[in-house]
């Protein structure tokens, strides 16, 4: 029973990360944007989902590992971090529920995207399909909050490191095939499929944002209390 508990706890790690950051990702926003800057080609497609993965994997790890270093530097708790990210993560889901169309992000990405060679699209995997469409602010946010909770002690904390990293392998794992197959997801659901999908993520997003920001509330009040 001993030496189940720490094993049941780090996978418990392990999954709590990508589920905790997928909803804020929402691949599906970002897929269709994915394609049209691969030009249709389902060859450069995939090479572009794989540096979008990698890129997100860096992203998270050094959110998780650096990030609370970063707000001590400026002098932010974790309380007020997980305020304003939940205000952002629900300000994002928010847009997105009422968004006619693609915002103005999605529309830079592809205009012009047929036209561009291989070694442009993959510059661009990091701005803006990585940054700002795949791992935004909110996901950066929820990152932070996620590596505070890694223990102190040296055994837990490279216990806690390990499955962090892990996690956030696993998450950018899920992201590749993920982005890899949308185009053949995105045409099995069609436009209304895709729409439907879009919105009821974002509203699962915002829920996601008010217990963020709950929280970090409900620190703050006990500390002023």
């Amino acid at each position: 029973m001993d030496l189940m508990y720490p094993i049941l706890a780090a996978l418990s790690g392990l999954v709590l990360v990508p589920l905790t950051l997928l909803p804020i990702i929402n691949p599906f926003s970002s897929a269709p944007v994915l394609i049209t800057t691969a030009g249709g080609d389902a060859a450069v497609a995939r090479r572009l989902a794989r540096q979008v993965a990698v890129n997100s994997f860096y992203v998270i790890v050094a959110s998780m590992l650096v990030g609370t270093n970063v707000l001590a530097l400026f002098g932010i708790s974790l309380p007020i971090l997980r305020v304003g990210g939940g205000l952002l993560v629900c300000a994002t889901a928010w847009r997105m529920l009422n968004q006619q169309g693609d915002d103005d992000v999605q529309a830079k990405a592809a205009e012009g995207a047929v036209a561009l060679p291989e070694a442009e699209i993959v510059r661009r995997s990091f701005f803006p399909l990585t940054f700002p469409l795949t791992t935004g602010p909110g996901t950066i946010a929820a990152s932070i909050a996620l590596g505070a909770q890694i223990p102190r002690t040296l055994f837990a904390y490279l216990t806690g490191v390990a499955t962090a990293v892990l996690g956030a392998a696993l998450t950018a794992v899920i992201l590749y095939v993920m982005f890899a197959n949308a185009p053949v997801l995105l045409k099995r659901l069609g436009d209304i499929g895709t729409l439907v999908m879009t919105r009821l993520i974002a509203f699962i997003l915002l829920c996601v944002g008010l217990q963020i920001m709950w929280a970090g509330w409900s620190e703050l009040h006990k500390i002023v209390i």
